[in-house]
């Protein structure tokens, strides 16, 4: 092995380990990367990278001096790929660059080597680099791989490379030359007021005047459709395909209250209609259930005063369509009062829309089938464009057939739910309802006893502050449609990164979309013309391997529980939290040994440091009822969210588990400001108050307590502890008490349930500080006041104050970064904490009942304590009190240690090391296998996840024997 100082080393593993021999190069410096070749120690030589940006040859049986040194690259060298058979060395900077060496054999000759080639190219540091033949392929932080050609140059890629990146994902990449569509403009004869496209080769334009004109792709012409006459100024335009007649049906609707309806081959034969005395705003086409897609549609039509029409429209070949009136609606009163889009629930007679207002409202459909007309063929039912004005022909008119069917009014109404920009699509996905809005986010919704209930919002990514359309892929990706600044963005979710971006000047114009596996095409009006963007299918430039979890450090993990589902090995369901603003519910397989994310929750702003769970006697359940908990989530600027999480088997999903996420809750401290009486004579609270740490208050839920409230115990880097209480029921998180006791960061908190023999119960509550002491509270009568102020006030309650703690002791010499405590047998509490400087403390408290006036309340007493000094090289960030004879740590010093707590000291029993660097968290629980055996599981976290597992033994390992 090659060590960072500069030394070669033979070391043998075997039989508790050893150093055979070593050897020292000076002059080499600090290394950064190294490569070996040689299969003896005699022939053994050494390319080495260091931080000045040299690179040293040198071999191990004459190390005085570096044999070779290359020269060339101004930044630390970072990665090293040597080819024995060619004699080729490929180096990889810090200054963003890749240089090609003529080595020959590293251990013989010397001289500098000749630099063949200098590649430039990344945007950031080359982390990796590898030889394909003669020319080398290098992967940069810049997130780009690319494969070199022979004079320097990016050349097309002709074979597959992996990748790994920090997100913990890997992706197999089938690199492509870059093509660069172009945006082309049409020529439109008249200004453009709305754009269509009917696939990908027609382009349905409505200008101005109203008339409508077809642009054919393929042969690059236009031709007429309708005359500016027969629909008029200020029309809207709608456009539905039926797929077994391979054939469009449109509707194009004028400010006089007029609606033309007519299959695209055969314009001529329209059914034209008077819907309203004023102008139709609103026209969209919607799926509906039952109805056969190749023959007819439902189409929907706004009009003046919030009325909304439902028409059935039946496509017959050679004639004007067949229109029927199903359903009148009315929507709520707003200021710009038409719907934006509409779909029909499967196997419910609903119908949701979305109108101009952000609102989404719930409609009854009748089974009562309305007025039906056929219409006229207008022109005589000629083929050709219609061109005359025909007004005074007779036309049927649904003026004088409405008042036949009842104006629905909304079953439910989410008022402004998407802001006053208006609701842009919804649709219908696997049971569950799916809205987007210009807010930037998208929603997913059930329908509950006929009532819309948001489930969760998602915010698909930083910057895309308009989202138009959702669409599901047949693979399981779900790709966003939306703006990113003046860009139209195409976003997989899979991936998390967007598949296309095509500068269009934003969306607030008029334009359309068509993917399909000939070509993607964007249509959009600028300039006062259409544009056009083409571009031709690919295959697929990448494969994800494995799926990323988060893209930077994982902070806190916390599992929910297993789940047994047929035909599957049994699955751990977990829950993680990130620095990259992200939480994200994942399953962990034994077998598979792959982490794959169910659900991702991003409402946070900053970053999740902190998770916990509230199972009550309801809320957890296994085998065919799943397992069901509320999730509390938690970070910086002072934000906690609350999840209702339920997780169920499914034999048919890749993870075999199906998750269902409904937000509950949120809470922010800065929005709990502005409501304070008087604040101008307390402090302010720091907007930049992060939480450190969560703790669920464990037996709330009793007949002492009026209403079914959960209280929440938090841990705050502004040097409070506070406690919050949330109903489910009414969605509503509040912050009922605080204390500012220890007047620094607090790191830590821990609640715990005390029950005496007679039943009584006490809630007690555990704190740790960055000063190294821990802070023991009863906040019995804290919860059972909060509950009873709760239960009487209506709005926001003022936070009370906590009673000073029972006992407070200095546990560490600074900052204490884990924290457990375990019930013993005999009812007392051992409480075990680690710390920055790498120690670990035990201490045994027992709870008892003051009797007397001087001692009266709860009282706490400190029977034992064991500390034991560096126990670890680095912070203890993990601990857990396993059984009341053991603990098991972990630390970032990467190694986790299982310790016998014997009478006034602990001793090590084992240590093993893990791959996680810079562990922020672990969590453990056992299994009693069916053998009787009980084994151990712990999950840690940090810069990666990882999951181990093990037995304990109370006796010491002999020394000899490896560990």
């Amino acid at each position: 092995m090659a060590l960072g100082g500069g030394t070669v080393a033979l070391y043998e593993w075997w039989g508790g380990g050893r150093w055979l021999r070593q050897a020292s190069c000076a002059g080499a410096g600090a290394l950064r990367c190294a490569v070996l070749a040689g299969v003896s120690w005699g022939r053994l030589a050494l390319a080495a990278g260091t931080a000045t940006g040299n690179v040293m040859v040198w071999r191990a049986a004459a190390a005085t001096a570096p044999q070779r040194q290359l020269c060339g690259h101004r930044g630390a060298v970072l990665a090293l790929c040597y080819a024995a058979s060619r004699g080729l060395l490929a180096s990889a900077s810090e200054d963003r660059s890749v240089r090609l060496w003529a080595v020959g054999e590293l251990g013989g000759g010397d001289g500098a080597g000749a630099c063949l080639l200098v590649c430039y190219g990344h945007g950031a540091r080359v982390a990796a680099v590898v030889l394909r033949g003669p020319l080398p392929v290098s992967a940069g932080e810049d997130g780009a791989c690319l494969e070199w050609g022979g004079g320097g140059g990016v050349r097309r890629a002709r074979r597959r490379v992996a990748t790994g990146g920090d997100d913990g994902g890997v992706r197999l990449w089938q690199p492509r030359r870059e093509a660069v569509p172009a945006v082309a403009a049409l020529g439109a004869q008249e200004r453009p007021r709305a754009v269509l496209l009917v696939g990908p080769r027609r382009v349905l334009v409505l200008d101005e005047a109203g008339g409508l004109a077809a642009f054919e792709v393929a042969q690059g012409r236009w031709t007429p459709v309708l005359h500016p006459a027969a629909s008029g100024p200020r029309a809207v335009l709608a456009a539905a395909p039926l797929h077994g007649w391979d054939e469009t049906l449109c509707a194009v609707a004028g400010g006089d209250g007029r609606l033309l309806l007519f299959a695209l081959s055969r314009p001529g034969a329209a059914a034209k209609l008077t819907l309203f005395e004023g102008a139709v705003h609103g026209l969209s086409w919607a799926p509906r259930p039952g109805l056969p897609p190749d023959t007819a549609a439902p189409l929907l039509a706004s009009g003046p005063d919030g009325e909304m029409l439902w028409l059935d429209v039946t496509h017959r070949p050679g004639q004007a369509p067949w229109v029927q009136l199903m359903g009148r609606y009315l929507l709520p009163p707003c200021k710009q009062r038409w719907h934006t889009c509409a779909t029909f629930l499967p196997q419910e007679r609903l119908l949701v829309c979305g109108d101009r207002r952000g609102s989404l409202l719930l409609f009854p459909c009748s089974s009562s089938s309305g007025w039906a007309a056929e219409g006229t063929s207008i022109v005589n039912g000629s083929t050709d464009p219609v061109v005359e004005d025909s007004r005074n022909e007779l036309e049927p008119s649904c003026l004088l057939h409405k008042g036949a069917l009842p104006l629905e009014s909304p079953l439910s109404v989410l008022f402004g739910l998407h802001g006053k920009t208006g609701v842009t699509s919804v649709t219908t996905h696997s049971g569950y309802i799916y809205s987007t809005g210009r807010d930037g986010v998208y929603r997913q919704l059930r329908l509950r006893d006929q009532q819309l209930e948001v489930l969760q919002k998602h915010r698909p990514c930083k910057g895309l502050q308009w989202i138009e359309e959702l669409r599901f892929t047949s693979d399981g990706d779900l790709l966003v449609l939306g703006f990113h600044a003046d860009n139209f963005v195409v976003w997989s979710s899979r991936t998390g990164e967007n598949i296309h971006c095509i500068p269009c000047g934003g969306g607030h114009r008029s334009w359309s979309y068509c993917s399909s596996p000939l070509a993607e095409v964007f249509a959009f009006i600028k300039s006062g013309d259409v544009m056009l963007y083409h571009r031709e299918a690919e295959p697929c430039e990448q494969q994800v391997l494995l799926a990323s979890l988060h893209g930077r450090e994982i902070t806190c993990v916390r599992r929910l529980g297993a789940l047994e589902v047929p035909g599957h090995a049994t699955v751990n369901v977990f829950v993680t939290g990130s620095e990259d603003t992200t939480a994200c519910v994942l399953v962990l397989s034994e077998s598979s040994r792959a982490a794959v994310p169910l659900a991702r929750l991003s409402d946070h702003i900053s970053s999740v440091r902190t998770l916990a769970f509230a199972m009550g006697p309801g809320d957890e359940g296994f085998g065919d009822e799943g397992l069901s908990a509320l999730l509390f989530s938690a970070g910086g600027r002072a934000q906690i969210e609350c999840y209702r999480l339920l997780c169920t088997g499914d034999t048919v999903a890749q993870s075999a588990v199906a998750c269902q996420v409904i937000h509950v809750a949120s809470h922010r401290l800065d929005k709990h400001w502005e409501k304070k009486k008087n604040r101008h004579k307390l402090v302010k609270m720091d907007p930049e108050t992060r939480y450190m740490s969560l703790s669920v208050v464990p037996g709330t839920s009793t007949k002492q307590l009026p209403t079914p409230w959960k209280f929440l115990a938090a841990a705050c880097s502004d040097g409070s502890v506070r406690i919050f209480g949330l109903l489910e029921a009414a969605r509503k998180l509040v912050l009922v008490a605080e204390s500012f006791h220890h007047q620094r960061c607090v790191l830590k908190v821990e609640a715990f349930l005390h029950t005496w023999a007679g039943g009584e119960r006490r809630h007690l509550l555990c704190s740790a500080a960055t000063d190294g002491s821990i802070a023991f509270w009863d906040i019995s009568g804290t919860i059972m006041d909060a509950a009873d102020a709760l239960h009487q006030a209506e709005e926001e309650m003022q936070p009370l104050a906590l009673d000073a703690p029972l006992v407070t002791i200095m546990a560490h010499s600074c900052g204490v970064n884990s924290l457990h405590i375990r019930e013993t047998p005999e009812g007392r509490y051992l409480v075990a904490s680690g710390s920055d400087d790498g120690s670990i403390h035990v201490c045994l408290l027992e709870v008892a009942l003051g009797r007397g006036e001087a001692t009266a309340g709860t009282c706490l007493q400190v029977l034992e304590r064991v500390s034991r000094p560096c126990a670890h090289a680095a912070h203890v960030t993990g601990i857990r009190v396993l059984r009341p004879d053991l603990l098991l740590s972990a630390s970032v010093d990467q190694r986790l240690t299982l310790w016998k707590l014997c009478p006034g000291e602990l001793v090590p029993l084992s240590t093993t090391f893990f791959h996680v660097p810079d562990l922020a968290e672990l969590d453990c629980w056992e299994v009693l296998e069916a053998g009787g055996e009980l084994r151990y599981y712990c999950v840690l976290c940090g810069q990666g996840l990882e999951m181990l597992c093990g037995t304990a033994s109370s006796k010491p390992p002999p020394q000899e024997a490896p560990q």
